[in-house]
């Protein structure tokens, strides 16, 4: 993490001179580096959060990281306000004001110890996985947690975390790969990100001032951080599986009911805090990255065609959304199991023992869904 801030750091440099150098490449070259580092940061906080947090509070604090990636939406909205940053005299640091957050961050991480989970079943460590909780989570021995970590490190058999193609090939795993795969392709494709990047046509279309739109804008940002923190708050009293298919059919109605509206007009983290729990340590960096990787290559699919779906299906934009939203709902209500307050093993059991019509391989006994 250390290294990374510094990664940003550089990309900053070189995004601040590119204006006195009058270079684009430059430009080019330090957003290709921006989106490097925010991708590995991404993928390594929400790691850090899952394997330093208590079995009892895990999906509420790696639920912050989804709050904080929105806080930090909306404070990129906010600087860019003509009043502030979003001048063309100040383009050059509006584009690098992110990087304020690496320096925090550079700063504050030899503060922080290693993971726990890290430090115990990968190294093997376990005095210092020990100093490690009791400098996280306040005094005391935490010997039923160590056990929890030391039954996984057995279980696992001290393997080496997997490479991309080993984790693609795991049959033993396939239920969490799909699992994550559907839920990845549900939050990418239900058209909260296309609404966010094209949100200025979008609302001019909608008769909002052109003058006024900036401000709209940071309205939508508003509601995201409102709406992650709400589910932190409920995450570990509801659970996740509720959350995962309430909030895909919520969607799913709500961009149903925005095409009818628009045809009358016309005429008229919790997915985070799952994916943190679903794999067991040697499987859970590929796993992050895979997520990763459909993440980005769905958002640069969807921001290239969604002009055209604008163009080709009019006030009928939302449905192909609509019906993502509403697979991805009955998937999770169907086929993922709860995962509150259970340990990781436990939860790998079950999506192992997971089944639509035929017995898993590798199962005497079988869990029938309610498919």
């Amino acid at each position: 993490m250390i290294g990374n801030s510094l990664f940003s750091i550089f990309s900053a440099v070189i995004m601040l001179t590119s204006k006195w150098a009058k270079s684009f490449e430059m430009i080019l070259l330090a957003q290709f580096l921006f989106g490097i580092s925010a991708g590995t940061t991404q993928c390594i906080h929400v790691i850090y959060l899952g394997e330093s947090s208590p079995r009892k509070i895990r999906g509420l604090v790696t639920m912050t990281s989804s709050t904080f990636i929105s806080l930090g939406k909306l404070f990129g909205q906010f600087v860019g306000l003509s009043e502030i940053l979003g001048r063309e005299d100040l383009w050059n640091v509006l584009l690098s004001v992110s990087t304020c957050f690496s320096v925090v961050h550079l700063f504050a991480s030899p503060f922080f110890p290693e993971a726990p989970r890290y430090s115990l079943i990968e190294k093997g460590n376990v005095e210092e996985c020990r100093r490690a909780l009791q400098s996280l989570w306040g005094p005391g021995d935490y010997k039923q947690d160590i056990e929890e970590m030391v039954a996984e490190q057995e279980a696992i058999k001290g393997a080496p975390p997997k490479s991309q193609l080993e984790f693609i090939q795991d049959r033993s795993i396939r239920w969490q790969l799909i699992a994550m795969t559907v839920m990845s392709c549900g939050i990418m494709f239900s058209g909260a990100s296309a609404i966010t990047t094209y949100s200025f046509d979008i609302f001019l279309k909608a008769g909002v001032p052109r003058e006024n739109i900036r401000y709209v804008t940071l309205g939508i940002g508003a509601s995201e951080v409102l709406s992650s923190i709400s589910c932190g708050l409920l995450i570990e009293s509801v659970g996740r599986k509720p959350l995962l298919w309430g909030g895909f059919g919520a969607l799913s109605t709500i961009l149903m009911l925005t095409t009818v509206s628009l045809n009358l007009k016309d005429s008229s983290g919790v997915s985070a805090s799952l994916q943190n729990e679903t794999f067991v340590q040697s499987y859970r960096q590929a796993a992050f990255v895979f997520t990763g990787i459909q993440r980005w290559i769905g958002s640069a699919v969807l921001g290239l065609i969604f002009p055209f779906l604008i163009d080709a299906l009019k006030s009928f934009i939302f449905v192909p959304f609509a019906m993502v939203c509403l697979l991805a709902s009955l998937y999770c209500y169907f086929l993922i199991p709860e995962t509150k307050g259970k340990t990781l093993l436990e939860i790998s059991e079950e999506f192992k023992a997971t089944t639509v019509c035929w017995k898993s391989p590798s199962h005497d006994k079988y869990m029938e869904t309610k498919l």
